[in-house]
């Protein structure tokens, strides 16, 4: 740990909140607000990725020592840390919500790993900041192990996400009323250590451009662009159109982002602008949740229930319409509407060739044939008869690898089907499509041991699914973690067969279908 290289360009070179302490207040003119992690009683290591420590240069003896969990879990300080919270603002649920802030998250500082790449590590329920508003800046077991374990999985997954160095249980309690109900009730505090090369967020920009601080507008999105996005710099030396390429590259980026999220069943639950990565990283894993039965209209966020704004089917327009958000952000430094126009536009064409690829690869195809007569079609009348049949999307996928093309049967996925009566419903139908899918299949010729290694290579048989992580919480606040690294360990590699490990490639069993943690989640950590 002593050899950890700090670089902290972020409160080097951008303006800070003159004033002081932990109180909160309006912060205007300043990016960020120092202020420290709050100590807690008894800080203890519960799990750590190897890799993320590979990353940053921490080997198992570092780990595992008290300092280690003193730091991550808010106590110390190493030297060369600068810690802060930044100032954002965002949309939320579609409405304008003013200064929000990281209320619990506090970056501890940037470091530089031995392969030259910046990391910030950011503490998430570390204790009260200028933006925690009426909370307390902590954050629950329940919570914190959710974010640490999916950060993971889906970097194992390949998709693009902040990832998760540490999970530190703090000898404290938080009261959490989970469901809003009435029924608050001490749970066991954690915090989370989070690991990205940035966490700014689109917020950070609009926060500047609703105040009309215009300059330091300007001077974020310029810092930004030279210390995250280094190769814009280096193709582009006129000023404004560099600015212009950023924007295109957020597009960019954010378009292949949700397409990933598509094709994993990944349903982000809460997708306001402060949680919108500009790195186009998935980021601020909430009330998040995975598609066990194929349904576009399900949310997992019980604060989204009535208007299902951030539904799984519907998340691709929804980053649409935050980018909008973050164009009129910026508009006021760009000052031009046609390029971002066309930026905004393009994202829209590029999500739908990302999917397109995404799904050719999911369903094993050399080629697409666009068009509601070729492939487009055929992906769409398998949806619908998912949903209709209450289907498991990861086990279908996974099983139609397996399928013979010369002889489909739906016996194969057996063990996707939810009810009984509604497979009855959609079973003509869905071995009808199983024979024009095989036929499609055919003609492209593909050996079978390719068309299989591919589609195993893009369709996980082991996911994060809601009720696996709620029993290894149930285990961890029970004292065991036993549940949790065997969990992790199965995640870290989701497309290879694991003997032995059978019951985390299983469907949601029926005791999970309404209970809490397993099927909705609240925001309340």
């Amino acid at each position: 740990m002593k050899d950890l290289r700090f670089d902290n360009r972020f409160v080097r070179e951008l303006p800070g909140d003159p004033e002081q302490g932990r109180h909160v207040r309006q912060v205007h003119g300043a990016c960020y607000s120092r202020v420290e992690p709050t100590p807690v009683r008894a800080p203890r290591l519960l799990a750590w990725s190897r890799e993320v420590a590979d990353l940053l240069g921490f080997d198992a003896a570092d780990v595992h020592g008290q300092q280690f969990a003193d730091v991550f879990g808010g106590n110390a300080l190493l030297p060369g840390m600068e810690p802060y919270a930044a100032c954002y603002g965002g949309h939320q649920f579609g409405n304008w919500a003013g200064q929000l802030g990281d209320g619990r998250a506090i970056t501890l500082g940037e470091t530089i790993d031995p392969q030259g790449q910046r990391w910030e590590l950011q503490l998430k329920g570390a204790g009260p900041t200028p933006y925690s508003r009426r909370a307390d800046g902590r954050a629950v077991l329940r919570s914190s192990l959710r974010e640490f374990l999916c950060s993971e999985a889906m970097h194992h997954l390949g998709v693009p996400t902040t990832r998760a160095l540490s999970l530190v249980a703090t000898g404290e309690e938080v009261v959490r009323d989970m469901f809003y109900d009435g029924r608050a009730r001490p749970e066991p505090g954690a915090v989370v250590c989070r690991v990205a090369p940035s966490f700014i967020r689109f917020g950070n920009f609009e926060i500047f451009a609703a105040r009309g601080e215009e300059p330091l507008l300007e001077r974020l999105i310029d810092f930004t662009i030279e210390r995250d996005f280094p190769e814009l710099v280096e193709t582009e030396p006129d000023r404004a159109r560099r600015r212009v390429r950023w924007f295109e590259e957020v597009c960019r980026r954010t378009a292949v982002l949700m397409a990933h999220w598509m094709r994993v069943g990944f349903v982000h639950g809460v997708m306001n602008t402060d949680n919108m990565s500009i790195l186009g990283l998935t980021i601020d894993y909430g009330p998040y949740g995975w598609i066990d039965n194929f349904d576009p209209e399900w949310t997992p966020n019980t604060t989204d229930a009535g208007g299902r704004r951030y539904r799984f089917g519907h998340q691709p327009r929804i980053a649409h319409w935050n980018l909008w958000q973050l164009a009129n952000a910026v508009y006021p430094v760009i000052r031009e509407v046609e390029p971002l126009e066309r930026a905004l536009v393009a994202y829209a064409e590029l999500h739908e060739t990302e999917y397109r690829r995404m799904m050719q690869g999911k369903l094993g195809l050399a080629t697409w044939q666009a068009g509601e007569a070729g492939d487009d079609g055929l992906l769409d009348t398998l949806h619908r008869l998912l949903e209709r049949g209450e289907v498991d999307m990861t086990i279908f996928f996974r099983r139609l690898a397996d399928l013979d093309l010369d002889a489909p049967a739906l016996g194969l996925f057996e063990e996707a089907f939810y009810d009984p009566t509604r497979r009855a419903a959609v079973e003509p139908e869905l071995l009808g499509w199983l024979h024009d899918y095989a036929a499609r299949a055919r003609s492209e010729g593909m050996p079978a041991a390719l068309r299989r290694a591919g589609m195993d290579g893009v369709n996980p048989l082991y996911v994060p699914r809601n009720y696996l992580a709620q029993q290894a919480i149930d285990a961890a606040e029970a004292g065991e973690l036993g549940e949790l690294e065997t969990l992790f360990e199965v995640l870290r590699q989701p497309y290879v067969e694991q003997p032995g490990r059978e019951r985390f490639a299983a469907r949601r069993p029926d005791w999970a279908r309404n209970r809490a943690g397993c099927s909705m989640l609240s925001c309340s950590s």
